[in-house]
């Protein structure tokens, strides 16, 4: 890019907008960028030039190009991952590990549907004698993808992968939060010789129009979208006009189910991280603890300390332990929801909260908080948090364990932890949960699927089932010609 400001990369081109906007270090409140807001205008011409792309050029037919393209997006990625993850640190506010984290998932991916673009098959039978059928899988067109701003790389490259796999040709609208990094990555995309113009195209927004073009347009028949759960039922609402398919994965309230027999020692460092990692601005962030009354003392004393021991800090600081919250506004929105707790008679262990003295006000800080609760209906325990903020439940039984566990609308994650042969197993299966980690938290694998049971949303991601979203059946029967 020869421009200072963050463009739009549109049909193989970089585009600007009318409106400009700073992009923030949310650690320091720094002003390090400009970029070109998005909207509808883009969104259209992104359409325009994905639709054209889809129906002109190869890609839809052309596996061996597309299996070509996704191994070169992975070498690519891997060749800028440092400058990537500088950027994103800088821009997201992550701690360099948690950076590199997001980053170092993305080739992988990308490989992963490789793979299956060269495995991807139909079928052939003969369902009555002389009369032969073919069933095939044909990509559905423009794949519009809306990421989030939380872990915008990975969790972009998480749905465009199957959908380029698939054939399909993409719209992908990015935050504006992220719009350096999404410029970064539009230019390591840029970069692979052999991508056809318009098969990926994407746009910078800060606000929703662009968004909301996508969701109601006719051309897109597909959305894949990252969020929140109440913006997954509005949209699904709105693209029901035109029976769109959508693929969710919504809000998540990790239950962290510890029992008597657990190994605390390996425990607790797990469940701190499960709290602090990105912030606890996660969708899989371990934010209701449920222990058993054997353990009880011992895990309030020990992850007590833990948590008021993390050092908040800007991703430069090496020392630093969890980074800032994306912006000011969202530190005021927590410490609101924890504030709330509090008066309805939730016990504070650990008070964390707003960094408002020293250097770090000036950035957008959060310390951890831990806050037992006895009422499993209040709002800090039902309701998605999105930053570190842990609830503490004291159960007896397995039953009750499970029971607290279920009491949510949310059913993306949980974690179980014990030592005991048969109990995690038979907990997993009773659990109402898309993905369910046994003595260990955020283990993700490219080939397992991973999503939402209840409200935190429909179909899968990752997986050989992730390139569902993105493909349709066709029929073709030949019967014996007449004599």
């Amino acid at each position: 890019m020869k421009n200072s400001t963050a463009l739009h990369w549109i049909d193989g081109q970089w585009h600007d907008s009318d409106q400009h906007r700073d992009s923030i270090d949310p650690a320091t409140y720094e002003v390090i960028g400009r970029y070109a807001d998005g909207g509808a205008r883009e969104a259209a011409h992104a359409t325009a030039a994905a639709r054209r792309a889809f129906a002109d050029s190869p890609w839809k037919e052309d596996r061996a190009l597309r299996a070509r393209v996704l191994h070169a997006l992975a070498d690519a990625f891997e060749r800028h991952a440092g400058a990537l993850v500088e950027l994103l640190s800088a821009e997201n506010g992550k701690i360099k590990a948690e950076a590199a984290f997001e980053v170092g998932m993305v080739p992988s991916k990308l490989r992963y549907y490789a793979s299956l673009v060269r495995t991807e098959y139909g079928r052939a039978l003969e369902p009555k004698a002389g009369s032969i059928s073919l069933v095939l899988r044909e990509a559905i067109g423009v794949a519009g993808i809306i990421a989030p701003w939380n872990s915008p790389v990975v969790l972009m490259i998480r749905s465009l992968a199957p959908a380029l796999a698939a054939g399909c040709t993409a719209v992908i609208k990015m935050p504006g939060q992220t719009a350096q990094t999404n410029a970064l990555v539009s230019a390591i995309m840029a970069g692979v010789a052999d991508l056809p113009s318009g098969v990926v195209n994407l746009f910078s927004e800060s606000g929703a129009e662009g968004a909301k073009w996508m969701i109601e347009s006719p051309d897109i028949p597909v959305i894949s979208f990252t969020g929140s759960t109440g913006t997954g039922r509005a949209i699904a609402e709105v693209g029901a006009r035109h029976l769109k398919r959508f693929g969710l994965e919504l809000g998540g309230k990790t239950p962290m189910i510890v029992f008597d027999d657990a190994d605390l020692g390996a425990a607790l460092p797990k469940l701190e991280k499960a709290l602090t990692v990105f912030s606890g601005q996660f969708c899989m962030t371990g934010s209701r603890l449920l222990v058993q009354r054997g353990v009880a003392d011992a895990v309030r004393t020990r992850l007590s300390a833990r948590l008021g021991a993390v050092r908040v800090g800007p991703a430069s600081d090496p020392a630093s332990d969890m980074g800032p919250l994306i912006d000011k506004p969202n530190v005021a929105r927590v410490e609101g929801l924890v504030e709330a707790a509090i008066a309805a008679g939730a016990n504070v262990l650990v008070r964390g909260g707003a960094v408002t003295d020293g250097v770090l006000a000036r950035g957008a800080f959060y310390r951890p908080t831990l806050l037992e609760v006895s009422d499993p209906e209040l709002d800090i325990v039902q309701k998605e948090t999105f930053g570190p903020v842990l609830t503490l439940q004291v159960f007896d039984t397995e039953a009750e364990a499970i029971a607290l566990a279920n009491n949510s609308e949310f059913g993306l994650a949980a974690s179980i932890w014990s030592r005991d042969v048969d109990r995690p197993l038979r907990v997993a299966r009773r659990l109402e949960a898309g993905t369910v980690w046994i003595n260990d938290w955020a283990v993700v694998y490219d080939e397992c699927e991973e999503g939402g049971y209840k409200q935190s949303g429909l179909g899968r991601l990752n997986g050989m089932a992730a390139m569902d979203d993105f493909l349709q059946y066709k029929h073709i029967t030949m019967s014996p010609g007449a004599a």
